[in-house]
């Protein structure tokens, strides 16, 4: 099991990277998940513009050890970057890439990266709306 990337970033993330850092001559399967700024919240009362993301000095360690948690004993390799600061509608601010022999194994990886990150990672987010109204989000949110 290899984590090739497990970053915090503040610049623009780069998913073609991501893809790079996970061939290997062994892997077979490659998946992705690529979470964006969305326009449309339910719990906002107006268009999102921006997402304000803030992290927590562990939170580098902690995507580290959340990629190795999903890999378990398997053999695979992970990319992983959650991005910080202010995002606009579109801009990426999670990239995942996960290699391994199978597709199966990849899928399930990759799937419990993300949804580990919604419940863990020490990030959090002020929502901004097009009437200038915030919204705090935190862990899960």
């Amino acid at each position: 099991m290899t984590i090739a990337i497990a970053r915090i970033s503040d610049a623009p993330l780069d998913a073609a990277a991501h893809l790079a850092a996970v061939e290997q001559p062994w892997v077979g399967a490659v998946t992705s998940f690529i979470g964006t700024v969305r326009a449309q919240d339910p719990e906002a009362a107006g268009p999102v513009v921006a997402l304000e993301y803030s992290g927590h000095p562990d939170a580098e360690a902690t995507l580290h050890d959340i990629a190795m948690s999903a890999i378990g004993d398997r053999r695979a390799i992970v990319a992983v970057s959650h991005r910080v600061g202010r995002l606009a509608v579109g801009d990426a601010a999670v990239v995942i890439a996960v290699g391994t022999a199978h597709r199966g194994d990849a899928f399930t990886i990759c799937r419990d990266v993300i949804e580990e990150i919604k419940r863990s990672l020490p990030v959090w987010k002020k929502q901004w709306t097009d009437d200038g109204e915030a919204l705090w989000k935190g862990i899960g949110g």
